[in-house]
C-alpha cells in the first residue's frame, strides 16, 4: 500500500476525479495530475438520494463508480489504448479524488464514514476529499487564495478565509435565511404581486401581471406553491421576473437593492478583514446561476460591496463546484492542498488503520478540534438536501431547481 503522504507521481497514467453531487444530478470530471482542466466529463441525471441518515453513500457509489470506469476507459482509448486492445486504461489509476456534495456540511456523516473505505477498495485510490458544495465553489472560483465566494441560486451562502479557517455566512435555507438568494427574491416579487391583487400598500402591478403569465390566477397560487416539496425552487423560478420588471417597476427594483445589501453583508461578513493575511485587496466571486440576472441585481450589489467592504476586489467565478472538485483532487495528489481542512466543510482523512477507520487532518498535519462544527451540528437534519443550493435560478418553465 502507499504511502498516503507521498506525492503522486506526475505520470501519464495519473488521473484524478472530481465529483459534484448537486439536486439537479452527480457530475463527475476526469484530469491528469500534470494538467489543468478535465479531460472527460460524465452526467448522471438522478440526484443522490438523502434520507434521515443523511445523504445515501450506496447510491452516490452506484452512479460514481460506473461513471469512474467509463472515463478511464475514454481516457484509456484517447491514449490508443495504453497497450489494451480493449481501449481500456489498464495501466491509468485514480491517484486522488475530491467530492463537493450539496448538504455535505449537515448530512454528510454517511459519506465521510463509508466513501473512504468503499472508493480505496474500488478504485485504489487513498487521497480523498470530502467537501460541502460551497467549499468546491470556492476553489472553482477563487482556488487557493484567500479570499471570499459569494454562491447564489436558489440559496445564498457566503464563504471566506485566510488559509487558516473558514468563515461562513447564510446558506441556513429559505425559512431561516439564504436572504437575497433567488427564492427570496421570487418570494418578494410573488408577495408584492399578492399585495397589489388584495390592492394593499406596497403592491406591483407589473408583478402581478407577470404572476398571472407564469402561474396562472391570483388566487390559485397557494395551492400551486404550498404542497409541492421543492417550494424554493418554485420561489426562484419567479426571480428572474423581477429582473425583467426592475427596470420599469420601482417596487422590482427595490426588492433587488435590498437582496444586494443582504448578499454584500454576507461577504462583508467573510470576507478576510484588511490588514489580515489576505485581507488587502480581497478577492470576492460571485458565482452562481443567482448573478446571471445581470445588471439589475449587480449593479446595487458593486455599490453594497464598495460601501461595505472598501478593501474588496469583486470578480465573476470562471470555474464551477465540479472544476473546484477537480482542484481540490489535483491539490491533493501534490501535496499541494492549502485550503483549510475541517471535520466538515473540508474533510480529509487520512491514516491506513484498521478496518477502513481513518481520521481528519488538519494542513498542519494535527488532528482536527472536535466540537460543533460552524455550520452546525453534523448529524442534523435539514430542510432541504443542500447547504448552498448554488443551481441556477431557472425561467418557469423550469422550475426544477
Amino acid at each position: 500500500m502507499t504511502d498516503a503522504r507521498s506525492p503522486a507521481a506526475a505520470t501519464p497514467e495519473a488521473y484524478v476525479l472530481g465529483v459534484d453531487s448537486g439536486g439537479s444530478g452527480l457530475r463527475v470530471a476526469l484530469g491528469r495530475v500534470d494538467a489543468d482542466g478535465p479531460l472527460f466529463t460524465a452526467v448522471c441525471a438522478e440526484p443522490v438520494r438523502t434520507g434521515t441518515g443523511g445523504i445515501d453513500a450506496a447510491h452516490l457509489l452506484e452512479q460514481l463508480l460506473p461513471a469512474a470506469a467509463e472515463l478511464l476507459e475514454r481516457a484509456g482509448g484517447s491514449d490508443g489504448g495504453a497497450g489494451d486492445p480493449s481501449g481500456q486504461a489498464a495501466s491509468g489509476q485514480v491517484v486522488a479524488l475530491a467530492v463537493g456534495a450539496a448538504g455535505m456540511a449537515t448530512l454528510g456523516g454517511r459519506l465521510r464514514a463509508e466513501l473512504p473505505g468503499a472508493l480505496a477498495a474500488a478504485l485504489g485510490v487513498r487521497r480523498l476529499a470530502l467537501a460541502a458544495d460551497a467549499v468546491t465553489a470556492y476553489a472553482g472560483a477563487v482556488g487557493q487564495r484567500p479570499g471570499a465566494v459569494v454562491a447564489g441560486g436558489t440559496g445564498m451562502i457566503a464563504l471566506g478565509t485566510d488559509l487558516t479557517s473558514w468563515q461562513r455566512a447564510d446558506g441556513w435555507g429559505h425559512l431561516l435565511g439564504d436572504s437575497g438568494g433567488g427564492a427570496w427574491i421570487g418570494r418578494a416579487g410573488l408577495e408584492a404581486a399578492m399585495r397589489a391583487h388584495d390592492g394593499r400598500r406596497g403592491g406591483s402591478p407589473a408583478l402581478l401581471a407577470r404572476l398571472h403569465a407564469v402561474f396562472g390566477p391570483a388566487e390559485g397560487l397557494p395551492g400551486l406553491l404550498y404542497p409541492r416539496s421543492d417550494r424554493p425552487a418554485v420561489l426562484a423560478s419567479f426571480a428572474p421576473e423581477v429582473a425583467a420588471c426592475a427596470g420599469a417597476d420601482e417596487v422590482a427594483a427595490g426588492i433587488l437593492r435590498e437582496a444586494a445589501t443582504h448578499i454584500a453583508e454576507a461577504a462583508a461578513a467573510v470576507c478576510p478583514a484588511a490588514g489580515s493575511r489576505g485581507g488587502d485587496g480581497c478577492e470576492v466571486a460571485l458565482t452562481g446561476g443567482l448573478f446571471r440576472m445581470g445588471e439589475p441585481l449587480l449593479g446595487p450589489l458593486r455599490e453594497e460591496l464598495a460601501r461595505l467592504v472598501p478593501q474588496a476586489r469583486v470578480t465573476t467565478g470562471t470555474g464551477d463546484p465540479l472544476t473546484g472538485a477537480l482542484r481540490i483532487a489535483r491539490a491533493l495528489a501534490t501535496d499541494g492542498l492549502r485550503l483549510p481542512h475541517h471535520p466538515t466543510m473540508l474533510f480529509v482523512p487520512t491514516g491506513d488503520g484498521p478496518s477502513g477507520r481513518v481520521r481528519a487532518e488538519a494542513p498542519d498535519g494535527e488532528p482536527e478540534p472536535g466540537g460543533v462544527p460552524v455550520e452546525g451540528p453534523a448529524d442534523g437534519t435539514a430542510d432541504r438536501p443542500t447547504d448552498a443550493d448554488t443551481s441556477p435560478v431557472r425561467h418557469p418553465s423550469d422550475i426544477s431547481g
